[in-house]
């Protein structure tokens, strides 16, 4: 009997012009929580695909508890015991917990007619053996919040008695309690004896949670170690191939003329009397807990979102925007959280996404010059350090580091100089975060306007010039980067509720 649930041995994957994995091995063990990381483009994701039945690798040799696997399809996977949780749910919102659990896979009674009471049944014991008795299984999924629908993913692996189960980048999405839900959960796993691979770009998440770590670079394995062997700065060096001295590389540039100036903003149920000014050559952090009203305050002055009332001025002219092209025309980018969702279109190669929102530059008579398409997107390739065989991939075939670093180059393209970014390094590596600091860094050094909107509070202390508080739709303090209250302390207390005056 092996010592190890799963085993991958020296897998090689390729696509063309690129090698995903090279001699990658990973060994895992029953009742281990085993971390995964890497940079985007490491080949995390393409290591989960082969584990799963997604990829046929080329060479190496796959095992679950010794016995040598061949899977060519994820079915073939999921009946050796291989589930994953992906951080985009597999749920289908529409259809109820219990349907949502044994999708594909539903119980018949001898007569053909599918078996609700025993599917409960088990739902329900699935559920419960996480905790989670509270979760009514006839409920429509939908209706369920991010971090309940993810334990009805985690129900559905239990239910299928797996051995291995994968999570990827499962707390992108969670807030603080569901975050600890979600851990007190994966160690429920852990005592039945259960393997965890748990993908995470959060440090501190694979300090707290886990017992072994591997580390992958350019689709190789680098390091497997005890956590315990391991330090913050041992770990960043291992993924990333050298030591990073300073993980938030803040440069400040001049202050300049305020370039945004937001008053008395109302959205009903939303937005209550926001105002605040953004100057260039400065970065706003925009700090707050969840359903603070940050988001919603950036899509309104985007015109994604109407406005009850108020107004919006830029350079000291009062504007009307009421929709994003108007934003555009009036000098506004806006990099959002949702880059799959909102911020790229995936089926279209990386040249085409680079000019979605510019590409009246790139007109020829009443065509479109392909010959400057094509020297722009190698540009921003280049300059953004874009990891892509070509300027013809499909952005969906990108890793998530690098789709942001497209969204990024998209709006560079617009010679905006007022810049929104939402959330700009969620889901995305150490390396991949710097890069996109050093953007914001140029951007800033230029004279533009940046407005960065974060839950990652060493970000924005590290990275901002000043710093809006929000809660419950209303700015609740404002501070300047030289203030006493510049501090953790000061700004979650604000985001409470509390007064820092």
């Amino acid at each position: 009997m092996s010592e190890y649930v799963v085993e991958l041995r020296n897998i090689t994957k390729r696509f063309p012009g690129v090698i995903a994995l090279k001699n990658m091995s990973i060994q895992i063990k029953p009742g281990e929580i085993h971390g995964l990381i890497g940079e985007n483009g490491a080949g995390k994701s393409t290591l989960i695909k082969v584990l799963t039945g997604v990829y046929i690798p080329e060479e190496g040799e796959i095992y679950v508890s010794g016995e040598k696997m061949n899977f060519r399809n994820p079915v073939q996977a999921r009946s050796a015991g291989i589930a994953c949780v992906y951080q985009e749910l597999n749920i289908v919102p529409q259809l109820p917990v219990v349907d949502n659990i044994f999708i594909g896979r539903a119980l018949k009674k001898p007569g053909g007619l599918l078996d609700y009471r025993t599917m409960h049944e088990q739902a329900r014991d699935a559920l419960a053996s996480l905790g989670h008795e509270e979760i009514d299984t006839h409920t429509q999924c939908g209706k369920l919040g991010i971090g309940l629908q993810q334990m009805v993913e985690i129900a559905k692996a239990v239910s299928l008695d797996a051995k291995l189960i994968i999570m990827d980048e499962p707390t992108s999405s969670l807030g603080r309690e569901e975050v600890s839900q979600l851990m007190k959960t994966v160690r429920r796993l852990k005592e039945k004896g259960i393997a965890i691979l748990f993908v995470s770009h959060k440090l501190e998440e694979l300090f707290e949670l886990c017992d072994r770590v591997t580390v992958m670079r350019d689709g190789e394995h680098i390091v497997t170690e005890d956590v315990r062997n391991m330090t913050h700065d041992s770990l960043i060096q291992a993924m990333v191939g050298r030591t990073l001295e300073n993980l938030f590389p803040k440069e400040f540039g001049v202050k300049g003329e305020c370039f945004l100036k937001v008053e008395h903003l109302n959205e009903a149920g939303v937005l209550h009397d926001v105002s605040f000014e953004a100057y260039g050559g400065q970065i706003l952090g925009v700090a707050g807990l969840v359903g603070a009203g940050r988001t919603e305050t950036m899509r309104a002055i985007f015109g994604a979102d109407p406005l009850d009332s108020g107004t919006i001025s830029i350079k000291g002219k009062t504007v009307r925007i009421r929709s994003p092209q108007d934003a555009i025309r009036q000098g506004i980018a806006f990099l959002t959280e949702d880059r799959k969702g909102q911020g790229l279109v995936l089926s279209q190669p990386v040249k085409t996404n680079l000019i979605l929102a510019s590409m009246k530059r790139f007109r020829k008579g009443a065509l479109l010059s392909g010959d400057a398409i094509r020297a722009n997107s190698e540009a921003h390739v280049k300059s953004l350090r874009i990891k892509t065989p070509t300027i013809e991939e499909v952005v969906a075939q990108l890793s998530g580091g690098n789709q942001q670093k497209v969204v990024i180059g998209k709006w560079v393209n617009t010679d905006a100089e007022i810049y929104i970014f939402d959330e700009p390094t969620r889901g995305i590596d150490v390396g991949a975060k710097i890069e996109v600091y050093n953007v914001m860094n140029q951007l800033v050094k230029e004279g533009k306007c940046v407005v960065m909107v974060s839950s990652e509070m060493p970000e924005i202390l590290a990275m901002s010039d000043r710093v809006m508080v929000m809660r419950g739709g209303r700015v609740m303090a404002m501070v300047d980067r030289d203030s006493v209250h510049f501090n953790q302390e000061d700004i979650m207390k604000a985001a409470w509720g509390g007064s820092i005056e």
